[in-house]
């Protein structure tokens, strides 16, 4: 009998023993159970926060096994992308060589550790026999209207030469190589998961008491779901949409702001002589992260030369484009109230624009220095005078509707999921773009 502990001799020996007799081969029959650890990403070394995660599960197959479950416990390596890619160009190697040297390395060191996995079950996502169901899902989305493709500006890296979501962008730099991002338009496979939004926010509702609430909340604010109004202000016969959720402040709206990347927004400029010092402003907001201009303190804006008219007053506003409106929320265009808008009211005490109460506190009067954002009654709102802001809302909104100006509007902060941002060390798109043809899915 050995005096201490050999992990050399014993954990060879019996793992070979596991092997041969298939200890951790799962039966069809009897009470079923999976374990299913997050796949590992074939970077070379298995590192201890592997070890951590990995342990963890392998003592949970091993209970549930003692306690009579059969346990599907498979492995395998979430091994395309693009730091594989970028790692094979600078060793001079294809991507694939070097991916499957570091999973049969990275295999060996998990078999060493003893872990309790079906080796028959391994699978890795670079492998054309795995990828190939992805492409099979593409197609069916494709087909049912899901995956579409279209031309958009995105977050872009120009060292990996490739698209960043927002969450990938850390203070205006690439998180991976700490490359300035730029904004650029480049054509894209997007996926509608804005079809989803309400029966992704309704389905929360099933995971009250099993999940944490703040988990459950982080969802909902990602979803974002907003009622309001679709207000248009006219600039002569062009209409400048406007989602708003407070359409019982259209009375105070003072002017109107584009967000940079607006179709409309280097139209105005032009019809207003402004194009030169417009076009200067959106290259500069082009240097920015989404997620940048909507946290910035600083109100930035340029004013078009133009002026959109008030649907509720017949009042001409000046129109802008500033940074703090961004195209992603809503429509990419804001009637501005600075008396109840906060981010409204900063940017309208920088350029000198009026500030126009229409909202105040049941039994009291608005407050000095700041905007008033809470709900009230209307004052300075015409034939809506008195009467209380939440009814107004739909109130006013009728009231445009009949005339053809507005309509009732639901939207979601989500939008659809951008799906191409690999490059060649991914999944291929199973579409063919033919000149005759157009796109083929294939």
């Amino acid at each position: 009998m050995l005096e201490r502990y050999e992990p050399e001799r014993i954990e060879e020996k019996w793992q070979k023993v596991w092997e041969e007799l298939g200890v951790f081969k799962a039966k069809e029959e009897g009470k079923k159970f999976y374990v299913l650890e997050m796949f590992p990403y074939p970077s070379g070394r298995i590192h201890m926060g592997h070890v951590r995660n990995y342990t963890i599960g392998d003592a949970l197959a091993r209970f549930l096994r003692f306690k009579g479950y059969e346990v599907l416990h498979p492995m395998g390596w979430d091994a395309f992308g693009l730091p594989a890619e970028n790692a094979a160009i600078k060793h001079g190697v294809h991507p694939a060589d070097w991916t499957y040297e570091n999973i049969a390395y990275m295999k060996n060191q998990l078999k060493r550790l003893g872990l309790s996995y079906d080796w028959d079950r391994e699978v890795a996502t670079c492998s054309p026999e795995y990828y190939r169901w992805n492409q099979w899902l593409f197609l069916r989305f494709y087909e049912h209207g899901l995956a579409y493709r279209k031309t958009a500006e995105v977050n872009w890296c120009p060292n990996d030469q490739t698209v960043l979501a927002n969450e990938q962008v850390i203070e205006g730099r690439c998180w991976r190589c700490s490359t300035p991002i730029v904004r650029r338009e480049v054509p894209s496979w997007y996926l509608r998961i804005t079809a989803y939004a309400e029966r992704l926010l309704e389905d929360l509702k099933e995971l009250e008491g099993r999940w944490p609430e703040r988990v459950i909340a982080q969802q909902r604010n990602w979803i974002g779901r907003s009622e309001g109004a679709l207000i248009k202000f006219y600039v002569g016969s062009v209409p400048i949409e406007v989602f708003t959720t407070r359409p019982d402040t259209v009375f105070g709206a003072t002017f109107v702001v584009l967000a940079p990347e607006h179709p409309l927004t280097l139209e105005l400029a032009k019809e207003g002589g402004t194009y030169q010092e417009v076009k200067a402003f959106v290259e500069k907001m082009k240097q920015k992260s989404t997620r940048e201009r909507g946290t910035e303190e600083e109100k930035e804006g340029v004013f078009l030369g133009v002026y959109a008219t008030n649907p509720a007053t017949g009042e001409k506003l000046p129109v802008w484009s500033a940074n703090y409106v961004l195209y992603e929320y809503g429509t990419g265009a804001i009637m501005a109230v600075p008396a109840h808008d906060q981010r409204d009211y900063e940017f309208a005490k920088k350029h000198n624009l009026p500030i126009r109460f229409v909202v105040k506190p049941k039994g009291g009067e608005p407050p000095e220095g700041k905007a008033y954002e809470e709900p009230g009654v209307l004052f300075n709102s015409g034939a809506f005078d008195g009467m209380d802001s939440n009814i107004a809302k739909k109130e006013i909104t009728r009231w445009l509707k009949e005339k053809g100006l507005a309509d009732f509007k639901v939207t979601y902060r989500l939008r659809d999921w951008n799906i191409s941002r690999q490059r060649y060390w991914g999944t291929p798109i199973p579409i063919i773009y033919c000149e005759r043809c157009g796109t083929v899915p294939v």
